[in-house]
């Protein structure tokens, strides 16, 4: 039987554990199913267990499995996919996926919208020329570009040269029915931290460089060395698995922090998480607006976190957080050190961030702002 509700293919790089690939699962979650069938074409793979996130069961899941080198190579698929289903909008999101507007040009898509989510490791904060030149080339095989922060919409203009016309900034939102802030701390289960004596300290983020988790590992010494006070009652547990995990255990061993950090790996139970934790920490050498920063303040925890990309468009400095420079484990240790010596500034601010996040950065604001793009309305 036909179906003829429009589709919308959404190009990644990867469709695994991650901030952009998290925002588009809440996008899908939320949108009403009449209005769009959706495919996630991954140029590399779409993890099943992330997969499953997706509620609904009219989602396609296609993985291209991309080698290294340019994804020039699998032109001639994408166009076959492309001109076989006919899709109503083909939305490419961060620079590895920008060159498939082009086979989506070529197979004569309507509307093909193109993400800034945030820069990568490689490039973070948007300074490379080569990069900047690419996002020019493909250019004109844009209909619309969506940028998730002001900073990424001022990198669009005045860096690659995209008229302002041609962009819509759309800052993610955040489910906050499932992450809700508690009045105390929460037990979690297998947790080393669950005395409620101590102030644990968390973070959730992919390993890797960008996330720079050893600034924090670092920064976390600093204060328990720092402090017989802290050294008893202050901890650490960094949620996520990545390329870096044996690195960053190594690091907590050199910095004599057994026992008082905590390697979560990769979880699934992220709200619970963030209820076993005080204050939340985002050390990031770049970022877009981060879903996990929202939802770390839907929970009702107080922020720290680098001043970087989106970030002090979420974290007003000394009301809902503190703002500290990035790759700088000593203002950061300053910080952690600031919040741990005062319990009433932690639920303060933990209150000020919540009512920030449920009265600007709801999910329905920008599952609306999406639809009107797709729709044609914007």
């Amino acid at each position: 039987m036909n179906d003829s509700r429009p589709l919308i293919i959404h190009v990644v790089y990867s469709f695994d554990v991650g901030g952009l690939e998290n925002g588009i699962v809440n996008l899908l979650n939320r949108m009403p199913a009449e209005r769009f069938r959706h495919m996630i074409v991954a140029l590399s793979r779409c993890s099943p267990e992330f997969c499953r996130r997706v509620e609904r069961r009219d989602v396609e899941f296609v993985s291209l499995n991309k080698g290294a080198g340019h994804g020039v190579k699998l032109y001639p698929q994408l166009y076959r996919l492309f001109r076989e289903h006919k899709p109503a909008v083909v939305h490419t999101r961060n620079l590895a996926a920008l060159e498939m507007v082009v086979p989506a040009w070529l197979a004569r898509v309507p509307l093909r919208l193109h993400g800034e989510h945030g820069w990568d490791n490689f490039d973070q904060n948007g300074t490379s020329k080569k990069y900047q030149f690419l996002r020019r080339l493909y250019s004109p095989f844009v209909s619309q570009y969506v940028a998730l922060s002001r900073t990424l919409e001022s990198y669009l203009v005045e860096r690659v040269g995209i008229a302002a016309g041609r962009i819509r900034r759309i800052c993610n939102g955040v489910n906050a029915e499932r992450f809700v802030p508690v009045a105390v701390r929460q037990e979690i289960v297998g947790s080393p931290f669950n005395d409620p004596a101590l102030t644990v300290f968390g973070t959730v983020g992919r390993l890797q460089g960008v996330k720079d988790q050893a600034s924090l590992i670092r920064a976390f010494g600093i204060l328990v060395r720092s402090s017989e006070d802290a050294a008893r009652r202050a901890r650490l547990m960094i949620v996520g698995g990545g390329p870096l995990l044996a690195e960053l255990q190594a690091l907590v061993k050199r910095e004599h922090l057994d026992g008082q950090v905590w390697m979560v790996g990769e979880r699934s139970d992220v709200p619970q998480l963030m209820q076993g934790m005080n204050v939340f920490v985002l050390p990031s050498l770049a970022e877009g607006i981060s879903n996990t920063l929202l939802e770390a303040m839907a929970s009702g925890l107080p922020i720290i976190a680098t001043n970087v990309g989106g970030n002090p468009e979420l974290v007003v400095d000394q009301l809902t957080g503190l703002l500290v420079p990035a790759g700088d484990p000593a203002s950061l240790a300053v910080a952690l050190g600031a919040l741990f010596a005062d319990p009433a500034k932690v639920a303060e601010m933990g209150r000020a961030g919540c009512e920030r996040v449920r009265a600007e950065f709801s999910l329905d604001s920008m599952m609306n702002a999406y639809l009107s793009l797709y729709e044609g309305r914007a």
